[in-house]
């Protein structure tokens, strides 16, 4: 990939009912240790998640939409948005919507996202009260596996470290970008979707946390909780560790994907 089409910063998607975006957005402002920017969206549907301070960037957003529960989708900020497209459409994905400077794309397995122009963002927001947003987990249905893990391997040109089980996929991100990639094959054939992860600390704590904020306890698992956000998105906190990203040297295996 060139220097142009190279990923500079990621932003994970919240992806919530657009009637109930509001009340999403309180959740995860509360629980990422942010504050809301101002909709904006022809239809208000956007809102960013703007950390306290001045001196780190922003890489979690909200978007609302008109039909089901939501989930999660991928900004790929780049310096030059239409090479990016090229590169993305010649690997396999399709272009969805053109709006000029920023772009919607279908990848091969079906999983939306966007490519976006950089503004120089480069530092992270810090560590909330031992977690962090990090990770957006796309779920992959066993057809399309293979095809769609070259695809993200090529488009990104990231690493992709040994996993402990052969149906997940780490991709990692060079230092300083603030979202990782897991990608999981499911177990039966179903339309491909999305997750948010939270590599927490300690996942008890993080949990009772999040329970004060009105979520819901879903399911416990050796090393991830599945959790359901109040207007009902799930998502996952996982034993990983919030600096690093990184699975404890015990773990036998990577993070689930949440589930109904």
């Amino acid at each position: 990939m060139t220097t142009t089409t190279a990923i500079r910063w990621t932003y994970a998607f919240v992806d919530r009912p657009a009637d109930r975006l509001a009340e999403a957005g309180a959740f995860w402002s509360a629980v990422t240790g942010t504050r809301l920017s101002e909709p904006r969206g022809d239809q208000g549907e956007f809102m960013t998640l703007l950390p306290e301070g001045a001196d780190t960037d922003a890489c979690v957003k909200l978007q609302g939409v008109a039909d089901g529960a939501g989930g999660a989708h991928l900004d790929l900020c780049v310096e030059d948005v239409p090479a990016l497209v090229r590169t993305a459409r010649e690997l396999g994905a399709d272009l969805v919507a053109d709006h000029g400077d920023w772009a919607v794309l279908r990848s091969p397995a079906g999983q939306l996202f966007c490519a976006v122009p950089w503004h120089e963002e480069s530092v992270r927001p810090p560590v909330i009260e031992g977690s962090r947003l990090d990770q957006v987990c796309l779920d992959i249905p066993p057809s399309r596996y293979d095809a769609e893990t070259a695809f993200w391997t090529a488009l990104t040109g990231w690493d992709q470290p040994g996993a402990s089980r052969p149906e997940f996929r780490v991709l990692t991100p060079p230092p300083g970008l603030p979202v990782r990639f897991l990608l999981q094959r499911l177990g039966d054939e179903r339309p491909a979707g999305a997750h948010l992860d939270i590599a927490c600390a300690d996942r008890r704590a993080t949990r009772a946390r999040h329970e004060r904020l009105g979520a819901v306890f879903v399911a416990e698992q050796p090393h991830w909780t599945v959790m359901r956000d109040p207007v009902g998105g799930t998502y996952c906190l996982t034993g990983r560790n919030p600096e690093t990203g990184g699975l404890p040297a015990a773990a036998d295996k990577p993070p689930a994907p949440a589930r109904d």
